[in-house]
């Protein structure tokens, strides 16, 4: 029989609405190479590296009254051209105008009758560069047994290898009669899994979120040690509308690095990237609410969800995250004015928390959400749509990436960008990924709440020069 969804990734069809689409996605920015770059050669790509994500060509199907949770079965009618897509931007095809587009595309929710992805091609960006963006609905990414498309596109190499033989058939589609039948089979074998379904079924989103918010015991556990209170008023958190506004950020990896080897010289501590990274978003958040007439005093913080990898070594923005995973709350001191004592009591936070043990495990992490390196954006997600908005008032992820360029049929990849989703009444998530020597901030906002987008946008980058300067 066909393989079953497990309850926290069916919860994510359950929890989904128009407001709270579940796909997490990426933008990644190429150089054509010398013979071009069109729809064409993408298509082939794809066709060719399919084969190593299967259930990119596997669909939900419900089972009937609801005894189980849904199962993944193959599309019978599998066409790749409708998931893989072709866009173009107007002239002058500024970033400005890619990032309206991301906006518009991420706020469309994935067509639920087939396999829930999609890749666009996006041409005529300026200086003859072209990106790919990509939408994936976070049941399908359990960090397990699926890796996300934009991973097996891309090679070390120039030169795109031979395409491996792809001898896949749809298997039949299991009948009503069937379903009903596995269904009572595994009720008979895990009672307590039938009665979660019928429960599902019967409550939806309610059971359902109990269920999640259960499985993420260890975190608000966390949460409740780290900070008693609920998460501080901000306008950061709102209700939200069915659509969105996105904004990226380049950034050098250097200069983080400066600044957390300049600042560990000086003090008694041993900073991270992390921590850098931590107090660029905090000082980007302080102008934000300053030029919003905000009121910013000494004690003013705003709460952060931050799932991060812990791997050993002084960079953790380049290494691979491994199972080496904690999620910290974090409380970003943005009424801090001196950016220097920003970043030291960022660090300290962090550091503690990691030593009375306030940090999620990689176990529970595991538990949580199947973490997998290739999926520690769409983990980050999870934990927000699993924890509740008085945990925190925004989520920040970071995914380390290759220091090296990669390739997609010959096209150098030139930035990376995440597109996180935003969980209910989060106007703003942000993510970040390393890669090649530059660290790219994904900024994506609720299109009413978040009319500012772009200026939290500007805001990182001259938070960075400020903690830069700190580092002369």
């Amino acid at each position: 029989m066909p393989d079953r969804l497990s309850a926290l990734d069916a919860s994510f069809l359950y929890l989904e609405d128009p407001t709270t689409a579940m796909h997490v996605g990426s933008v990644a920015v190429f150089e054509p190479p010398a013979d071009g770059f069109d729809y064409e050669r993408l298509l082939r790509l794809v066709a060719a590296r399919i084969a190593f994500v299967p259930r990119y060509r596997q669909r939900v199907r419900g089972v009937p009254g609801r005894l189980a949770n849904p199962v993944w079965v193959d599309d019978e009618q599998f066409d790749l051209t409708y998931h893989v897509r072709r866009s173009a931007l107007p002239r002058p095809g500024s970033d400005e105008q890619l990032s309206e587009l991301v906006g518009r595309v991420q706020s469309r929710p994935l067509d639920r009758s087939r396999p829930l992805w999609e890749v666009y091609l996006v041409e005529g960006l300026e200086k003859g560069r072209f990106a790919l963006l990509t939408k994936t609905h976070q049941a399908m990414v359990d960090g397990i047994s699926a890796v996300d498309i934009s991973q097996v596109i891309l090679d070390a190499d120039p030169k795109t290898p031979e395409p491996t033989a792809d001898t896949w058939k749809p298997a039949k589609e299991p009948t009503d009669v069937e379903l009903v039948v596995a269904a009572v089979a595994d009720a008979v074998r895990s009672p307590g899994a039938a009665i979660e379904a019928f429960e599902g079924g019967a409550h939806d989103l309610r059971a359902t979120l109990g269920r999640v918010l259960g499985q993420a015991g260890h975190l608000l556990s966390a949460a409740a040690r780290t900070a008693a209170r609920p998460a501080p008023t901000s306008p950061l958190n709102a209700h939200i509308s069915e659509q969105r506004r996105w904004a990226m950020v380049a950034t050098s990896l250097e200069d983080h690095r400066k600044v957390r080897a300049k600042h560990s010289r000086r003090g008694s501590r041993e900073l991270t990237v992390n921590d850098v990274v931590l107090a660029t978003v905090a000082g980007a958040l302080r102008a934000w609410l300053l030029t919003r007439g905000e009121p910013v005093v000494p004690a003013t913080v705003v709460r952060a969800l931050v799932p991060v990898s812990v791997h050993a070594g002084e960079d953790e923005l380049t290494q691979r995250a491994g199972n080496r995973v904690k999620a910290f709350v974090v409380d970003l001191p943005v009424g801090e004015p001196n950016p220097a004592v920003r970043l030291h009591q960022i660090a300290y936070s962090m550091r503690v928390q990691a030593e009375v043990g306030d940090a999620v495990s990689a176990d529970s992490l595991v538990g949580l959400a199947g973490f997998a390196p290739p999926t520690l954006h769409s983990l980050g997600a999870r934990v927000a749509n699993a924890a509740s908005r008085r945990v925190f008032n925004l989520m920040v992820t970071n995914v380390p990436g290759p220091q090296h360029p990669l390739y997609a049929a010959g096209a150098h990849m030139l930035a990376s960008y995440p597109v996180m989703p935003l969980a209910k009444r989060q106007a703003v998530s942000i993510g970040l990924t390393s890669y090649d020597g530059g660290v790219y901030y994904g900024v994506n906002g609720d299109r009413n709440a978040m009319p500012d987008v772009a200026v939290l946008g500007q805001c990182l980058v001259e938070a960075l020069a400020e903690l830069r300067e700190t580092a002369r």
